[in-house]
C-alpha cells in the first residue's frame, strides 16, 4: 500500500449564512480567495503529499483559475452533502492507488497552522483516527421556550474542528458502510461507529469556521493585525537585438526586434521577481538564476515569477500589489495592458485589481530614447506574519 499522505480539502457547499453572492470558500481575506488560503496551507507542510479539491457542479473551471500555478492532485465534483462530497473524494483517492494516511479539512477553515498537523500526524502512529478540538470555556444552558433552562455540564465537552485525520483505509471502509439515509456531523463519527477509537488533539482558535458575515470581517482584521507589510524595488534593462523574441509581462509582443539577455529576457518579469525577493530581503534574481547557468538559456521567466511567489507563500506571506512600469519608445504598451495584467496575475495567483502595469517613455533620451533596450522598474508590496 502506498505510504502517502492526502489532504482532502471539501469544497463545494454554497455558504448561504455568509451572505453575498458567491460561495464563501470563494470570498477573499487580504486579498485571496478562502479556498487558496487553505489550499496553500496544506501545501507547506512537508507531509503533506498531495491534495485533492472536492468542489461543487459547475465550479471546476473557476477553481482551475483561483489556483493559478498551483499544483494539486485532482479536482473532484462533489455532492449534495457534505458526506456525499468527503465520500467523492475518498472514492476517487481509492482508485488513483489510495493512500495511508488522509486529512479531511473544510476550506472555509483557511488558517490552518502546521502545529495541529504535526499533533495529527503523531497521534496517527498510534490511532486510527484523530480530531483537533477546543475546550468550551462558556457557560452552557438549554434553551426553555427562549427561557435559560438548566445549566449544562461542560466537564469533558470540545468543540470540534478538522482537519481531521484518520488512516486512509479505515475512513473509506467507514463511509462505504454508512447509512446512506442519514447524515452524519463529521468524518470521526463515521469512523467511531465503525468500531475504531478516534483521538483528541489541542486545535487552535485560528482554525475556527467562516460561517456568517461578521466572521468574515473578523478574519480580514486579524489578519491584518498579524502581519507586517514590505515593500521591495526590481530594475531590469535588456537590449534589443534582432531575430530575437520580445517577451514582456509574459506576453510575446509582435515587433521587429526582441530582447537579448537572461533567459527569454522579459525584463518586466525579472524586474518584478527583483521586487519580491528584495521584500523577501532573499537576494536577487541572479543569486537564484545565475546567468551562467545554461539550463536557463531561453527559459521562460514565467518560471521565475513562480517561483518568487512560491517563496512567498513559503513565507506564509500574501502578495498584496504589484506596481510595474516599461520604459520604452516602442512598441506601444497600451494595447497589450490588459493581457500583460491579466498573466502577471495568473502567474502570482492574485485578484487582477492587485496588479498595475504601466509605460513611459525616455523623451528619445539615453539608451530607451535611442530604442536601443527597454527598461522596466517594479514594485512589489507583501505582507507576513509578524514577528511576535
Amino acid at each position: 500500500m502506498t505510504d502517502r499522505t492526502v489532504a482532502l480539502l471539501v469544497a463545494a457547499g454554497q455558504g448561504s449564512r455568509a451572505g453575498g453572492d458567491i460561495p464563501k470558500q470563494f470570498r477573499p481575506i487580504g486579498g485571496k480567495p478562502v479556498l487558496i488560503h487553505a489550499v496553500d496551507a496544506l501545501a507547506r507542510h512537508p507531509a503533506i503529499d498531495s491534495i485533492v479539491l472536492v468542489v461543487g457542479a459547475g465550479q471546476e473551471d473557476d477553481v482551475r483559475a483561483m489556483l493559478g500555478n498551483r499544483a494539486v492532485g485532482a479536482i473532484v465534483q462533489g455532492a449534495d452533502s457534505r458526506r456525499g462530497s468527503v465520500r467523492a473524494g475518498l472514492e476517487h483517492i481509492a482508485s488513483a492507488g489510495g493512500a495511508a494516511r488522509i486529512f479531511v479539512h473544510d476550506a472555509a477553515r483557511p488558517f490552518l497552522p502546521a502545529p495541529v498537523i504535526d499533533r495529527l500526524l503523531a497521534a496517527l502512529e498510534g490511532a486510527i483516527g484523530a480530531i483537533p478540538v477546543l475546550p468550551v470555556a462558556d457557560t452552557l444552558v438549554r434553551s426553555e421556550q427562549d427561557n435559560a433552562a438548566e445549566v449544562v455540564d461542560r466537564n469533558g465537552l470540545f468543540r470540534v474542528q478538522t482537519p481531521q485525520a484518520f488512516r486512509f483505509d479505515a475512513l473509506l471502509a467507514a463511509h462505504r458502510l454508512w447509512d446512506s439515509t442519514q447524515e452524519a456531523t463529521d468524518d470521526a463519527q463515521m469512523v467511531r461507529q465503525s468500531g475504531h477509537d478516534v483521538m483528541l488533539v489541542a486545535g487552535d482558535e485560528r482554525l475556527e469556521k467562516l460561517t456568517y458575515a461578521e466572521d468574515f470581517a473578523r478574519a480580514e482584521a486579524r489578519l491584518g493585525a498579524a502581519r507586517s507589510v514590505r515593500t521591495g524595488m526590481g530594475y531590469d534593462v535588456h537590449r534589443l537585438a534582432p531575430e530575437e523574441e520580445l517577451w514582456l509581462c509574459g506576453i510575446r509582443i509582435p515587433h521587429d526586434r526582441g530582447l537579448a539577455g537572461h533567459s527569454d529576457a522579459d525584463v518586466a518579469i525579472h524586474a518584478l521577481v527583483d521586487a519580491l525577493l528584495g521584500a523577501l530581503a532573499e537576494g536577487d534574481i541572479g543569486s537564484h538564476f545565475p546567468p551562467s547557468d545554461p539550463q536557463w538559456r531561453g527559459a521562460a521567466s514565467s518560471r521565475f515569477l513562480e517561483y518568487a511567489a512560491g517563496r512567498v507563500a513559503k513565507r506564509d506571506g500574501f502578495i498584496e500589489h504589484v506596481d510595474l512600469t516599461l520604459i520604452c519608445e516602442a512598441p506601444k504598451i497600451g494595447p497589450h495592458r490588459d493581457a500583460m495584467r491579466n498573466r502577471i496575475a495568473e502567474i502570482l495567483g492574485i485578484t487582477l485589481d492587485r496588479v498595475s502595469v504601466k509605460a513611459t517613455t525616455t523623451e528619445r533620451l539615453g539608451f530607451a530614447g535611442r530604442r536601443e533596450g527597454i527598461a522596466a522598474q517594479a514594485v512589489a508590496t507583501l505582507s507576513l506574519p509578524a514577528l511576535i
